[in-house]
């Protein structure tokens, strides 16, 4: 089948692998979309991602498709069903399983991290991480599945309640799935900060109350003239030291700084304990998916959370390292792999 083969820093092949053994509690699944996310560059800069990755190794652990083969103690699902994964699967046996905490699993297996994933014709996953697609959903919606899961963890920590403010930092993919979350949380003013025109302009279509160019305007200004008088939630989406700080700095008095955006590892922040003292900050980070996948089918087969405005091409297996390595070209939006082009 042909695959895209994580080698190293810098270093994907398109190549002919085996076919993926299916077990006794396995589907194997023609992959029709997978998303390109923060994590395969992350995994493709020679950073660690959400997991350890050891190649040669597929990538791509948000994907969808249809099954075409079931293991023998696979009762719940048969071949032409369509689906999506959670790429996360947890032992259930190891301490943080047993206490509710499982996506701190210490066995865990990830689809398109530890083992292969989505980057590639066909790919092999344990029936319980399977989830079916909702009749209104195409294969490139449910490839979105993960990161809104992901995304309604983080918005689920930061406490939202109607009437609040909230602004988010970042306005890529996931910047603006966390603006129409905060939006349907019943945030009464939602700024999004983001210098590329283009996605200012789909914030505002997907119900932003005021796009700012951290850039070439004023933040605090803008914020203050538009009726930011109490700012109760940042959602940081970028990942990067400055806009950490600039998220906290942003934070009213009691606020939520939610820090969902993935540094390099070894990245730090400057943080005056004082400030976060007296304005009586809660810094906050968003670990994976836990529990969260079925809610977020569901929110996008209801079609009350756009994920395909932000998509700006579906491309093939050998367009995918030309992807990985050129921000500018991942700028334009959020890109779908299919096999089959």
């Amino acid at each position: 089948m042909k695959s895209a083969v994580f080698y190293g820093r810098h270093d994907v092949r398109v190549e002919d692998w085996n076919m993926p053994a299916v077990g006794p509690e396995d589907v194997l699944i023609k992959v029709k979309a997978c998303g390109v996310c923060g994590t395969d560059v992350h995994i493709y800069e020679g950073d660690k991602g959400a997991a350890e990755v050891t190649p040669p190794t597929i990538l791509g652990h948000e994907f969808s498709g249809v099954i075409v083969e079931t293991g023998e103690n696979v009762k719940n699902f048969q071949p032409g069903d369509r689906v999506c994964i959670d790429p996360n699967c947890y032992c259930g046996a190891c301490e943080p399983c047993r206490n509710g905490v499982a996506h701190y699993c210490q066995n865990m297996i990830g689809y398109g991290t530890t083992v292969n994933g989505g980057f590639a014709e066909y790919c092999a996953v344990n029936a319980k991480q399977v989830y079916r697609l909702g009749e209104n959903t195409t294969f490139e919606q449910g490839a979105m599945t993960e990161p809104v899961a992901c995304c309604l963890h983080g918005i689920d920590m930061c406490g939202i309640r109607p009437g609040h403010q909230v602004v988010i930092i970042g306005g890529g993919m996931i910047g603006l799935i966390m603006l129409q979350l905060a939006k349907l949380a019943g945030a009464a003013k939602i700024a999004l900060l983001e210098p590329v025109k283009e996605k200012r302009q789909m914030a505002e279509k997907l119900g932003a109350d005021i796009c700012i160019d951290p850039s070439g305007e004023d933040v605090k200004a803008r914020l203050s003239d538009c009726g930011f008088t109490w700012v109760n939630t940042v959602i940081e989406c970028v990942g990067k030291p400055s806009t950490i700080e600039e998220a906290i700095d942003l934070a009213g008095n009691k606020a939520v700084v939610m820090m969902f955006g993935l540094t390099k590892p070894d990245e730090t922040i400057s943080v005056k304990p004082f400030e976060i003292f007296q304005k009586e900050l809660e810094l906050k980070s968003s670990y994976i998916n836990p529990y969260t996948q079925k809610r977020a089918l569901d929110l996008i087969d209801s079609g009350r959370l756009d994920v395909s405005s932000m998509v700006c091409g579906v491309c093939g297996l050998n367009e995918l390292e030309d992807i990985l390595s050129k921000p500018e070209k991942r700028a334009m939006g959020k890109y779908i792999i299919s096999p089959e082009k």
